[in-house]
């Protein structure tokens, strides 16, 4: 397969202030972000939390009310879409239907009258780079889905941009699909050392493709860190309950930043209200629960997903939490069979109104 050497460095953008504003509803309301050069930053969260409205605005479709957008200390907030360097892949592929494969992918360097040699050369370079070196003739009517996006995603490379901008690019593909074309995008992000930005509400992607991730809420962003600090250290209830699956368990407050949750004592991880005494919810992952023979709580249904299996228990108080357990130990838990739900001795997080 044909590599093509990155024609620069990547390129650090620094968002400040952003700010946008559609009659009543606040879209954006002050977002900052630093994008290190050549780093794919995923921007994830509930629908209407901004993240689209911040990818156009990078991508010069919006105007923001307010704030500036920094590309290696150039601000580009006023310069228009057509000139910004930018390179868009869109969720519905935006091709022409009446341009073959590699026409699509060299039309931007058409519009910027590169010699024809030139322009078809570097399609035929970026069409067997994106695993599609026989299809330049095809038409987008006689490509698959997660073929009409590989061009799409060859046609946004073509002018070497300086930033790679993603708008829930696989969203419409099927799993399998998906998941090979996440690994290819984020192969070819590397090797072209690009810097690129990525909107999805896919959170398994957000957390497999990114180096950071961006969970944003009501135009503001609520944490920025990498996948696994993301997961394991979550900064709002928030995000706790945002990223992947939380149970929200009742217990109380003893004091000395620690709590008694399902009998036993745990550490509370960051702040934690009052010292002693008023009862709380706390956060705790479905990895964070053990499950015993015997007891107060019940099984209501085990879900196998290969070597782990998930039971959904409702514990003696009538709270349901899920825990997930090795599949050769959960086989003895069938639905109905009494347990004893406990966690596992970790810090725990207090929910509050965040969540």
């Amino acid at each position: 397969m044909t590599t093509i050497a990155p024609s620069r460095t990547g390129t650090a953008l620094t968002i400040r202030n952003l700010r946008r504003v559609f009659g009543s509803a606040v879209a954006l309301d002050g977002l900052d972000l630093d994008v290190a050069p050549g780093e794919l930053l995923a921007l994830l969260g509930p629908s209407g939390c901004g993240k689209t409205t911040a990818l156009r605005v990078l991508a010069g479709f919006e105007r923001p009310d307010a704030g500036e957008v920094l590309l290696d200390g150039e601000d580009i907030v006023p310069v228009p879409a057509n000139r910004r360097d930018t390179g868009m892949v869109f969720q519905s592929y935006s091709l022409f239907p009446h341009l073959s494969a590699a026409d699509n992918v060299a039309f931007g360097m058409r519009m910027r009258k590169v010699a024809a040699p030139q322009r078809r050369a570097r399609a035929a370079q970026l069409l067997e780079l994106v695993g599609l070196p026989e299809h330049g003739g095809r038409f987008p009517h006689q490509l698959s889905g997660g073929q009409q996006q590989r061009v799409a995603l060859a046609r946004a490379l073509a002018l070497q941009p300086r930033l790679l901008l993603l708008d829930e690019p696989l969203s419409a593909l099927d799993a399998q699909v998906r998941v090979q074309l996440r690994e290819e995008i984020r192969r070819l992000q590397l090797e072209l050392g690009i810097t690129t930005v990525f909107v999805t509400h896919d959170q398994e992607e957000a957390l497999s493709m990114a180096d950071r991730v961006a969970v944003m809420r009501g135009g503001r962003l609520e944490q920025c860190a990498a996948p696994a600090e993301l997961y394991d250290r979550p900064a709002t209830a928030f995000v706790a309950s945002f990223i992947g699956t939380m149970n929200r368990v009742p217990g109380t407050l003893i004091g000395d930043g620690r709590a008694d949750v399902l009998g036993v004592r745990l550490p509370v991880d960051g702040p934690s209200g009052p010292a002693k005494g008023p009862a709380a919810v706390f956060l705790l992952r479905p990895e964070a629960l053990e499950v015993r023979a015997g007891g107060p709580d019940t099984v209501l249904a085990g879900s196998f997903h290969g070597a782990s299996t998930r039971l959904a228990v409702r514990l003696a108080d009538g709270t349901e939490v899920k825990a997930d357990l090795p599949s050769h130990a959960a086989g003895s838990f069938g639905v109905g069979a009494r347990v004893t739900v406990r966690p596992h001795t970790r810090p725990v997080l207090m929910a509050g109104e965040a969540a």
